[in-house]
Formats: structure tokens, C-alpha cells, sequence
């Protein structure tokens, strides 16, 4: 799709690239926000909807599985309806979805209002970087991106106090409902400040591709998740779905080779650099992101705290990654990724190791706050520079496919490591309390303050085990990163 920007109308002023750029921080904040809030959330919707951790975990799955399935449709939406039409439709259905999904009567609804969530929210950061493109020039975009960079640091520090002092002090259902007047702002604030902009020749949209992804991903979690809650994984209930999630993500894959323009270019990993930088990206995200469910649950199952504390001892693992995205920023570009990135996993790696082996029922939060700002460190340091190598050496032409490709592997990767390990949580969990079985957290807090200290050393080593699945992951995303240049790229061919 080419982008092409209008001339502003009669009478009507260029638009300010700052103020876009404030809007789109504003709205991304809003999506940034909801995919953190509600991790300090999962004990109390376990509680208030009597559903075990392996169905629980879909509100946030299910809602990062979403994100990720739309993002490369990004590209022929902008082309079929324009750019600002799309954002603004997109922040207008992210905020109807948050008014469902406050609104749910049952587990299975809120899990269905928050893949509505997510399938407009997917849409909000790339169209806002095609707006931002348009509206800023070359000799701007260099601080106008780091404006915008904003987004990331402050939304994962603020989604979890704010949704675990909703959680506390009002209601859960505010988590969602806080959204709405974010929305609202951002719809008037863009239809002021944005340009106008008229659709274009649309990018060929693989609805095949679409249509077999993300159901096939969606449907062996399920599988997996089940067999975790029932503890045996030879029902049919379990196998059939996971079968049927098999053949689907084996029929992307023949599509995806065959297919002239594929919802994913699997071709692009004959490119070492690409595939080695997905590669990393893939076990990365795997373990980084699928623990993050485990810190607010831990504290607030094994320790007693609130979720609103749960919220502001998580800050020390945001401010960490925050802090080192920006750094990593401004020096990859100068450091070939083969020597920044094996070190930021490896920071990343030594802070999940130390979190783990001091891990119990009686860690002192100075220890762990300590750690979590390594584990933050080398995350925040890992993400973009790795990103940036899969497209760096790449020519124009398959620059956006493979850029989404990144997004997409990102994205879902992370909502596999969250689903996989709630299931060994669960698993671990359901054994060690009367009534495990039926859900570990609901039986928990069944217990008295006496039975509660009786098994919290038992639960805390639960826990500490499935950090290790986290770490191990991490220590295999070493092996692709190793296979990064080492010597500054070559500029690609931008013909």
C-alpha cells in the first residue's frame, strides 16, 4: 500500500504533529493500560465468577490472542477505509467492548467482550503509526517516536495500581469502565487533530490465512488448558479441539507458502538475520510475557496481599523495562544486534533465576523488587532491538509484511506462555489444597488464616517451579540470539 498524505483542505491549517502524537500516546496508554490491568485482577474474578485459573487466564488470552490476529489486517484496512476512519472507529469499538465487558454476567461473556477488546485494540497501534507517519516529517519523526514511546512505559506502571485499587476500593467491573471516558476524549480530541485521509488501493487481505490462525492457536490452548483443569489430557473434550487447532494451523502453513500475498510470509525466514531475530522473539515472549500473570497472583494467594498492593509491587519489574526500552532505542542503532541482544536476554535470564531461588512463602520484597528490575531490564532491552533486526536488513517491499510477521510471532507467543502456564500452576496447585481439584484459588480462599499459612510454603513452591518454565524458555532464546550479527548491517535495498 503506498501512503500518501492530502493536502489540507481550504482554509483548513497542516496538523500539528505534536498534538497527533499526544492523542495516539493517549490512546495507546488506554490499550497498554487494559492489557496489563487485569493481571492483578485474575484471584478476584476466580473468586467472583467460581471458575479455576485455567478458565480465568482466557480473559487475558483470549484478549492478547485477539490483539495479535488482527494486527496483520492493519494494512488493507487502512487502504479499504483510511486511516483516521479507522482509528477513530477502532477507539469507538474499543470503548463499547470495555462497556460489555464491565457489563458481563458470566466468565463467558466478559471472555467474549474482551476478544472484542482486543480485536479493536490490535488495530489501534499500527493505524496510529501509519497517521503518525503521515502527519510528521523525516527531520521530527525521531522525537515525535519517542513521544509516542511514552505509551510503554506508563501504561504497564499504571494498569496494575489503578486496576488493583478498582479491585479493592470500587469494583472489578471499573477496570473496563475506566476506559470509557479515555475513549470518548480520544475520539474528539482525533476527529480535531488528525488529518484527513481517503482510502487507497487496499493490500490483498489472506482471509483463508485469518480465518485458520488464530482459531487453530485458540482452539489447542483450549485443549491444553482443559485437560489441565480436568487433569487428564485422553477425554475427548480435550483431544478434539487440540486435533482440530492441529489441522488448522497446518493449513495456514500450506497457505501461507502457497499464497501470493500470505497473511504471514513464512518465506522471510530464509533470511537468517529475520529468522534468528524471530526466533529470539518467539521463546522470548514465551516466557517474559507468559509469567506476568504469576507476580500478582503469587502475592496475592501465597502472601495475602491485596490486588491493590499486588499493583505497586509490580512497578519495580515496569519501570525496569520502561527504563531500559528507552536506552536500548537510542543504541541499537549503533550496537549490531548480535552483541546487545544475547546480553539483554542474559540480564533478563540471571534476574528470573535470582527471583526464583528466593521464591518462597517468607521472600523479602526487597530481594524481589531488586530482582524484578533486572528481569525488567533485560526484557525492555531484548524487545526492540530485536524487532528492529528481524526488518533492519530488509528491502522496502517486504519491510511491512515481515514487520507484522514480528508483531504477530510477539504477540501470540505471549498469550501461549500465559495460557501454558497457568496450566502448571494449576496443575501444581490442585493437589495441595482440599478441593484443588475444582479450582485451587476458589479453594484457597476457602481456607481459614490457619489453613492458609499451613499450605503457603507448599504454594509458594508451586509457584516457584513454574517460574522455571519461564526461565528455561529464556535460556533457549539465547541460542537464536547468539546467531545475530555481529557486525553493523549493511543498508538494504530500498528500491
Amino acid at each position: 500500500m503506498t501512503v500518501t498524505a492530502e493536502a489540507p483542505p481550504r482554509g483548513r491549517t497542516a496538523p500539528d504533529p505534536m498534538a497527533v502524537v499526544l492523542v495516539l500516546v493517549l490512546g495507546s496508554i488506554m490499550i497498554t493500560l487494559d492489557t496489563t490491568v487485569v493481571n492483578v485482577a485474575v484471584d478476584r474474578l476466580s473468586q467472583e465468577f467460581r471458575a479455576p485459573l485455567g478458565t480465568i487466564q482466557w480473559v487475558a488470552t483470549g484478549y492478547s490472542l485477539a490483539l495479535g490476529a488482527v494486527i496483520p489486517s492493519s494494512a488493507w484496512a487502512v487502504g479499504r477505509f483510511g486511516a483516521r476512519r479507522l482509528y477513530l472507529g477502532a477507539i469507538a469499538a474499543f470503548g463499547a467492548g470495555s462497556l460489555l465487558a464491565g457489563l458481563a454476567w458470566n466468565i463467558e461473556s466478559l471472555i467474549a467482550f474482551r476478544v472484542v477488546q482486543g480485536f479493536s485494540g490490535g488495530l489501534v497501534m499500527p493505524v496510529g503509526m501509519t497517521i503518525l507517519l503521515r502527519a510528521a516529517g523525516p527531520e521530527r519523526l525521531g522525537r515525535l517516536m519517542s513521544t509516542l514511546g511514552l505509551a510503554i512505559l506508563v501504561g504497564p506502571l499504571a494498569g496494575p495500581v489503578l486496576g488493583g485499587w478498582l479491585i479493592d476500593e470500587v469494583s472489578w467491573r471499573w477496570m473496563f469502565f475506566v476506559n470509557l471516558p479515555v475513549a470518548a476524549a480520544v475520539v474528539a480530541l482525533a476527529s480535531r487533530f488528525f488529518p484527513r485521509d481517503a482510502p487507497a488501493e487496499a493490500t490483498p487481505l489472506d482471509v483463508p490465512g485469518l480465518l485458520t490462525l488464530s482459531p487453530g492457536i485458540a482452539a489447542v490452548l483450549y485443549g491444553v488448558t482443559t485437560g489441565g483443569d480436568r487433569g487428564a489430557f485422553g477425554s475427548p473434550a480435550v483431544v478434539a479441539p487440540m486435533a482440530a487447532g492441529g489441522v488448522l494451523i497446518a493449513a495456514f502453513a500450506v497457505r501461507a507458502l502457497t499464497a501470493r500475498h500470505p497473511l504471514i510470509d513464512l518465506r522471510g525466514f530464509r533470511d537468517r538475520t529475520f529468522a534468528a531475530a524471530t526466533g529470539t522473539l518467539t521463546l522470548f515472549s514465551f516466557g517474559y510475557f507468559g509469567s506476568m500473570l504469576l507476580l500478582p497472583l503469587y502475592l496475592q494467594v501465597v502472601r495475602g496481599e491485596s490486588a491493590t498492593m499486588a499493583g505497586v509491587l509490580g512497578i519495580p519489574f515496569a519501570l525496569g523495562s520502561g527504563t531500559a526500552m528507552q536506552v536500548a532505542g537510542r543504541i541499537a542503532d549503533r550496537v549490531p544486534p548480535g552483541r546487545l541482544v544475547p546480553v539483554s536476554v542474559a540480564t533478563a535470564l540471571a534476574g528470573f533465576a535470582l527471583f526464583t531461588a528466593q521464591l518462597d512463602a517468607d521472600a523479602p520484597y526487597w530481594g524481589l523488587c531488586a530482582t524484578m528490575l533486572l528481569m525488567g531490564a533485560g526484557g525492555g532491552a531484548t524487545m526492540m532491538p530485536a524487532m528492529t533486526a528481524a526488518t533492519r536488513g530488509l528491502a522496502r517491499d517486504r519491510a511491512p509484511a515481515a514487520s507484522a510477521t514480528v508483531n504477530l510471532v510477539n504477540t501470540m507467543s505471549g498469550a501461549i506462555g500465559m495460557a501454558t502456564a497457568s496450566v502448571v500452576l494449576s496443575s501444581l496447585m490442585s493437589g495441595l489444597v482440599p478441593g484443588g481439584r475444582g479450582g485451587a484459588l476458589q479453594a484457597v480462599h476457602g481456607l481459614g488464616p490457619d489453613g492458609r499459612r499451613a499450605v503457603a510454603e507448599p504454594l509458594a513452591d508451586a509457584f516457584q517451579h513454574t517460574y522455571l518454565l519461564a526461565a528455561g524458555m529464556l535460556a533457549l532464546a539465547l541460542v537464536p540470539a547468539l546467531l545475530l550479527p555481529r557486525r553493523p548491517a549493511r543498508r538494504p535495498d530500498r528500491r
